[in-house]
């Protein structure tokens, strides 16, 4: 597992720029970003170098941060691949929560980012011969 760094923000104007700022200035790179937006709030799930400072920082300027737990797996960058790794999580009934995906620009694969309310997620992708990636795989993208 790796953690995602989790921010409910209000969905203002300048409010995500903000966010990016806050973290760019202070080194922290990001790998990917996703945000799921309602008409006020929105969520911004942000995977990147350093998410322990990132929370803290965020948290220091009032941001409201918080850590989250994901499987963060390598996937072949061909059509389909996403799809081979939901059938497998189906096959053992598992839901997928949310996720999102990104191409590391060095590597001929993507990572697929998920939350699944089950812990056998890792074992069963691994059993399927998908490759689960450490914190340490991902933090130093």
């Amino acid at each position: 597992m790796v953690n995602q760094v989790s921010v409910f923000l209000e969905n203002t104007s300048g409010r995500l720029a903000e966010l990016t700022r806050t973290l760019g200035d202070a080194g922290i790179n990001m790998h990917a970003l996703m945000v799921a937006d309602t008409s006020d709030f929105g969520v911004v799930r942000i995977i990147c170098d350093s998410p322990q400072r990132a929370k803290d920082l965020l948290d220091a300027k009032g941001f409201g941060a918080s850590l989250t737990p994901v499987v963060a797996v390598e996937v072949p960058d061909r059509p389909g691949g996403l799809a081979d790794l939901l059938e497998a999580l189906g096959e053992e009934g598992m839901n997928v929560e949310y996720a999102y995906c990104f191409v590391r620009p060095t590597a001929s694969s993507a990572v697929d980012v998920f939350r699944v309310d089950d812990d056998r997620a890792q074992a069963v992708l691994e059993a399927a011969g998908f490759s689960v990636l450490s914190a340490s795989d991902l933090y130093d993208v």
